[in-house]
């Protein structure tokens, strides 16, 4: 199966008064062209370091102390900044979670559509209808009229349909979205769910979706890459990780998710503990001292064990916990 995108073994280090904070250690997934993989943990897991490190906008106290990034083949994690310019927009676009941040408030949309169109010879009348176009096949109603408009005269899931329009406009082989449905209420996230999906049939890209949300996970994914403290700890189809999964945080996770619910509590589940700190990170697995499976063994660091392929877990209790 084709990759579009293979991270092996990625670590990023922040610069910090407490010392070096390894926000992400060793992490290696795989995103397959045409598929959409769905990466899920709670704040603090790593998930917007990831992001910054594929598109290589990281903040100034970040380093990448090691790993390899390939797009299609590409070595991108030592590509120069003019190549990376290349890249970005044309070959791997971002939608970002708040479109209002992410848009430029003082410029009109339609003047944005255009400026993302600059590497094509193309005419400004030109440019106005592909960006009118996309508009119409993101469902936004009066396409031409709303390239006129300002980004705080449409309304949040508007602003939404004109991210994904704009990230989709060039036919990117990699699509990140970051928690593109957090700020919409349920009905708009139902259908910027849809709306991707479709976008995603129809220029045959890959996408990398970030998010917290179990649900919208589970909706639009293919695969889903489990996240904890800096580390992957499970990767897996979502049917097979969700239905039975192999690592004990992610049971939790699970178990935590509020649409599991059947009935009012006073209080919602939660895991026990807190994150580890990961400017001097546990020996052994990152895990271990919020994990009910704990044993002795978990002080050495556990192996990728696989249950039904291409099924992981990075747990010595994998195939207790998974049953």
């Amino acid at each position: 199966m084709t990759k579009t995108l293979e991270v092996e073994r990625l670590s990023v280090t922040y610069a910090t008064r407490e010392g070096g904070l390894q926000a992400l250690r060793e992490v290696s997934l795989e995103v397959p062209a045409g598929q959409i993989v769905g990466i899920v943990g709670e704040s603090g897991c790593g998930k917007s370091t990831l992001i910054g490190a594929l598109l290589h906008l990281l903040p100034e106290n970040a380093t990448r102390t090691g790993g390899s990034i390939r797009l299609a083949d590409e070595e991108i994690a030592t590509a120069s900044p003019r190549r990376l310019r290349d890249l970005r927009g044309q070959d791997m676009s971002v939608v970002f979670q708040d479109p209002m941040t992410s848009l430029n408030p003082v410029i009109s949309i339609g003047r944005q559509m255009r400026d993302i169109q600059y590497r094509d010879r193309i005419g400004h009348a030109e440019k106005n209808d592909r960006a009118a176009a996309m508009l119409a096949r993101v469902g936004m109603p009066d396409p031409k009229g709303k390239l006129s408009a300002y980004p705080h005269e449409l309304s949040g899931g508007m602003r939404q349909r004109v991210a994904i329009a704009m990230a989709a406009m060039m036919m990117p082989k990699l699509l990140i979205a970051d928690e593109p449905t957090t700020a919409l209420d349920a009905t708009l996230e139902i259908q910027i769910i849809e709306l991707l999906k479709e976008i995603q049939k129809e220029i045959g890209c890959a996408i990398l979706f970030i998010s917290h949300h179990l649900g919208v996970i589970a909706e639009l994914c293919d695969r889903v890459v489990v996240m904890y403290a800096g580390e992957v700890v499970e990767e897996g189809a979502v049917e097979e990780v969700f239905l039975r999964p192999a690592h004990p945080y992610t049971q939790k996770l699970i178990e935590c998710d509020p649409g599991r619910l059947k009935r009012k509590v006073a209080s919602l589940p939660s895991i026990p503990g807190s994150l580890p700190d990961l400017t001097n990170p546990p020996a052994g697995c990152i895990f271990r001292a919020r994990c009910p499976y704990a044993t002795d063994i978990c002080i050495e660091r556990p192996p990728r064990v696989t249950l039904t392929p291409p099924h992981w877990a990075a747990c010595h209790h994998a195939q207790e916990v998974h049953g």
